[in-house]
């Protein structure tokens, strides 16, 4: 509910404070005396757009602030744990506009977009003006009114949850078809690709290993050259080098009891002698295992040509490389076996996922279906309450495809003269109608939504004596949970208030101010009795006034 509405330096308002009742607030005052100027500055915390034409004094700036209590508004609280402002059980939107024309916002003292100031305020507040349309004409509305009457809420949660899986599903459905596509689109491609690397058949590192051999091939005859020349010197030589070592030690033998050291360096020649012998009999090994393979040669060489011409055409420069490509390409083939499996499975997934909503869909159809009766019966009757006896409602519920609120087209047709011509009501209701249409409604779903503070600005025009009294006496009843505002005219109306509120002119400074003040009992006496008889009340009207307040 609005607690608190402080307006400072707009159009004709320099400062006032108003603290509304919880319940049923009514503001009246004379043609001009600045009523419309308060809903104005109201709007302009509920993100309305603004200029520098609503400065009182050009040198000030623009104030305007509320202070709500949302102690009970769990979607007020998800809204700010959202859009991570602080959620207390009071909540202020203030809104500044300073002399140079810029606009700023805030919740909590926390800058504010006026998307965000708008989104907010439609939680908070529901205000209706004589020739506001939009809601009332609105199908989302519309469709939320049936709803609530029929209890749908439940329901609607379970197929929304419902709706959206499928909707999901649908959309990886799809991308798995556009997979295929792509993945047919390519496949023979990457057949060729995969048949042409795995029929060559590399082995790991095997480029790499056949040009080491190569080069080994290559180059044996000079190799076997070299180690039989090494072999030779070392072990079948004329003297050969480990036969010579072996002498020098039997030399040094006979003498290593004389001298300390001999036997160090005989020890270190023998040695230096097994580890020749051992040289010479690898070299011995290398040189039988060397061979000039020319076939070998030719088919390593073959292999090889294959090799590079692959890497250039893959860009990659190993066989490790290569394999990985040829594991890639494979498991893109085997891709292409899998996705129609996938793409199977999740069309059952839809099928079951469609079907259950359409069943849930159903169910929610049927309800509304079955409450569009009584809704219209009630609601006709309200209207003759509120002074249009000639005026009926009807409902039109069409079938259509599967959507985000079930599979029904919701349309609220009207008929203000008996004329049996129902159309749409944003086509042919006018604004009083509008309003007073608007206020039947509510009161009928405002035990089953959580309507936010109701404001009703002028709804009357048009309307007197018993049908003003009915207004009034709908809107008691509808305040009793919940908080109104409403600017009327009408002493029957005024009459239910629980906190009565007067605007007025005063000449401030040689300047023409708005203000506004509560009434007590016998000022609202007073106040009521000038609307029925004019400046200077009778006694019958005084009379009348409090039978009215009274009652």
């Amino acid at each position: 509910m609005l607690k608190k509405l402080l307006i400072q330096n707009y159009a004709i308002i320099d400062e006032i404070e108003i603290n509304f009742s919880s319940q049923l607030n009514i503001i009246t005052g004379e043609t001009g005396a600045g009523k419309s100027i308060l809903m104005g500055a109201l709007s302009l915390i509920l993100g309305e757009r603004a200029d520098t034409s609503v400065l009182l004094k050009t040198d000030k700036k623009c104030f305007i602030e509320g202070v709500f209590s949302i102690d009970l508004k769990k979607e007020v609280k998800i809204f700010l744990e959202e859009n991570e402002l602080d959620a207390d059980d009071e909540l202020v939107l203030r809104r500044e506009i300073a002399a140079n024309g810029k606009s700023r916002g805030f919740i909590n003292d926390t800058p504010a977009t006026l998307q965000q100031l708008k989104q907010l305020a439609s939680l908070l507040v529901d205000l209706h003006q004589q020739f506001d349309t939009l809601e009332l004409g609105d199908s989302d509305f519309q469709r939320e009114v049936l709803d609530a009457l029929s209890n749908n809420q439940e329901a609607l949660q379970s197929y929304q949850t419902l709706y959206r899986q499928y909707l999901q599903g649908r959309k990886e459905l799809t991308a798995l078809q556009e997979k295929k596509a792509s993945f047919n689109k390519e496949l023979d491609y990457h057949q060729f690709l995969f048949d042409e690397l795995n029929e060559i058949n590399f082995q790991e590192d095997e480029l790499e290993n056949i040009d080491a051999e190569l080069k080994l091939l290559s180059n044996s005859e000079a190799i076997k050259t070299a180690l039989s020349k090494v072999y030779f010197d070392l072990n079948e030589s004329e003297h050969p080098l480990v036969q010579q070592i072996k002498q020098s030690i039997n030399q040094l033998q006979t003498y290593s009891s004389f001298h300390p050291n001999l036997q160090m360096v005989i020890e270190r020649l023998q040695s230096s002698q097994i580890e020749l012998q051992d040289i010479a009999d690898e070299i011995d090994h290398i040189n039988h295992s060397v061979h000039f393979d020319e076939k070998r040669i030719e088919l390593i060489n073959e292999r090889m040509a294959a090799g590079y011409k692959l890497l250039k055409k893959h860009g990659v420069k190993t066989t490790t490389e290569l394999l990985n490509i040829q594991n890639d390409l494979e498991q893109k083939l085997q891709a292409v076996l899998h996705i129609d499996d996938a793409i199977i499975a999740k069309e059952k997934e839809m099928n079951a996922l469609l079907q259950q909503s359409e069943t849930i869909a159903e169910k929610i159809s049927s309800a509304r279906n079955k409450q569009s009766k009584p809704f219209e019966q009630k609601v006709n009757e309200l209207l003759i309450q509120v002074g249009m006896p000639n005026a009926k409602i009807k409902t039109d519920i069409k079938n259509i495809a599967l959507n985000e609120f079930g599979k029904d087209a919701i349309e609220f047709l009207f008929d203000a003269n008996k004329s049996n011509r129902f159309e749409p009501i944003r086509k042919v209701a006018s604004g009083g109608e509008l309003s007073r249409l608007m206020l039947c409604i509510k009161s009928l779903v405002a035990q089953s939504i959580d309507l936010p503070t109701m404001i009703f600005d002028e709804i009357d025009t048009g309307i007197s004596g018993e049908a003003a009294k009915q207004v009034g006496i709908i809107m008691k009843s509808l305040s009793a949970n919940r908080q109104i505002i409403c600017i009327t005219h009408q002493p029957q109306i005024a009459g239910k208030a629980n906190a009565h509120f007067f605007v007025y002119k005063e000449i401030k400074n040689d300047a023409v101010k708005t203000n506004i003040r509560l009434l007590n009992n016998d000022e609202r006496i007073t106040t009521i009795a000038q609307m029925l008889s004019g400046e200077k009340p009778t006694a019958a009207a005084l009379e009348n006034a409090r039978e009215i307040i009274m009652n």
